[in-house]
């Protein structure tokens, strides 16, 4: 009999992990409630769940409700000081993430890759190894699929999941075997108080870690490392600007694997991706399969196979000598960084949406050195107009199409049109992919001036 079978669960969040939640307590014979801030006209996909007896708790959360349960369950999007969810911890019910609770199904190993930038790149990347080696891989977490729906199926060799820091918020024994930190740059500060809080969410993945797992670290970013200091696992680092003699490392040519006194090359002309940072990407993807012994002949085909994730620098068309990128899933500060380095001046760059409170000095230089015009969009337009004043020229435009629209006005033959918002969507798209299709359907709309 299942540990949930007759115990009253609370799933807080009613979107593609809460409603995933849903479904696996109901299939362990628990009495489940979901709760959501939204209304119950306004939730999609709950038809289902409703016929197998799920109550709802809409348009906010029942604070007594949640302290009378046995269990909450929280979705990512759902932080731990909403009040009825910390009136229940205070309560002494038990809260687990989503993660946590698909974790102690899952007999599979698990590689887990967070950090700021390249988490999903990189996800994608150790699935396409571990498919190409014929191994049974279930590839997802923030990434798409959640978690949860791993446990559908008992028979995988290996569970890659992205991880972000809000799901790592409410764990308690979630260990993967492998543990990917990328990079840690300024991001989310509108869900954490200070870069610290952040960083400090993301360091959990470790929490469970021991000297029998490996810690995958970035040997060039210092606050990665620092942090790393005191992990218990071991450790085994990349680096895009030097040949490490212990790991993964970049010569300019070639990726260069040095482990245990073997030494494999990798020439990079040969991958589809483009730019330094996935070269990181494919250099953090490679070490786990390697250590578990997948041919790295076999490894380095299916790298070089991928060619990229959907609204990630996606060429989208070429018209009248101006090439148009979608990168809706730039986010943060950090990924229009990377973005912008790899374009050759100049760029029409079309960026905004819901501010996620963090630093946009990074981009000051780019800015100044390569975007020719700056079009703002979203609620975030105000602050990023004052934080960029003086180093380009500045529009506003009300809507995305409306941004297209100027950028195709604006941009001579020659220059670039970029979408790569630096920002959530969450203010005027339901998220980053549909942010991207609204993009690509105004951009394919443009008429050649002939």
């Amino acid at each position: 009999m299942s540990a949930y079978a007759g115990k009253h669960v609370i799933v807080v969040g009613a979107g593609c992990t809460g409603l995933g939640l849903a479904r696996f307590f109901l299939d362990r014979g628990a009495d489940v409630t979901l709760s959501d801030s939204r209304r119950r006209e306004d939730i999609g996909g709950v038809e289902e769940l409703a016929a197998r007896g799920v109550r709802f708790d809409c348009g906010g959360h029942d604070a007594a409700l949640m302290a009378a349960a046995d269990l909450v369950a929280i979705s990512p999007g759902i932080a731990l000081d909403v009040p009825a969810v910390a009136g229940a911890m205070a309560a002494g019910v038990p809260v687990l993430g989503e993660i946590e609770i698909a974790a102690r199904e899952l007999a599979a190993p698990m590689i887990a890759i967070t950090g700021t930038n390249g988490k999903s790149t990189t996800t994608c990347l150790v699935g396409e190894i571990l498919q190409r080696w014929n191994r049974r891989a279930f590839v997802g977490g923030n990434l798409g699929t959640p978690l949860i729906e791993a446990t559908r199926n008992r028979d995988w060799d290996w569970i890659v999941a992205e991880i972000s820091s809000f799901q790592l918020e409410a764990i308690e024994t979630f260990r993967p075997r492998y543990g990917l930190l990328l990079n840690l740059t300024e991001d989310h500060l509108d869900r954490y108080p200070d870069m610290a809080s952040y960083v400090a969410a993301k360091l959990r993945l470790f929490e469970n870690m021991t000297a029998a797992d490996v810690a995958i670290l970035n040997a060039d970013d210092a606050l990665v490392m620092r942090c790393a200091e005191a992990l218990p696992c071991r450790k085994i680092c990349f680096s895009s600007s030097r040949v490490l003699q212990q790991g993964m490392g970049f010569d300019g040519q070639d990726i260069v694997w040095r482990f245990d006194g073997g030494e494999q090359r990798f020439a990079v002309s040969q991958l589809r991706l483009k730019g330094l940072h996935n070269v990181e990407n494919a250099m953090a993807a490679l070490i786990a399969p390697l250590l578990e012994g997948c041919p790295a002949d076999l490894a380095w085909q299916a790298v070089c196979g991928f060619s990229g994730l959907d609204h990630r620098m996606v060429r989208v068309r070429e018209l009248d000598g101006v090439t148009w990128y979608d990168d809706s899933k730039g986010t943060n500060v950090g990924s229009v960084v990377k973005s912008l380095a790899g374009l050759e001046a100049p760029v029409t760059l079309i960026a905004g949406g819901k501010d996620k409170g963090g630093d946009y000095a990074p981009l000051a230089q780019l800015m100044r050195d390569k975007v020719a015009h700056l079009i703002l969009i979203g609620q975030a337009a105000d602050r990023m107009q004052q934080a960029f004043s003086g180093l380009t020229g500045i529009l506003r435009a009300a809507t995305l199409e409306e941004a297209v629209q100027m950028a195709f006005d604006l941009t001579a033959p020659g220059g670039t049109v970029l979408l790569s918002p630096g920002c959530s969507s969450f203010d005027m798209f339901r998220s980053y992919a549909e942010r991207g299709a609204v993009f690509c359907r105004a951009v394919q709309a443009l008429q050649s001036r002939g």
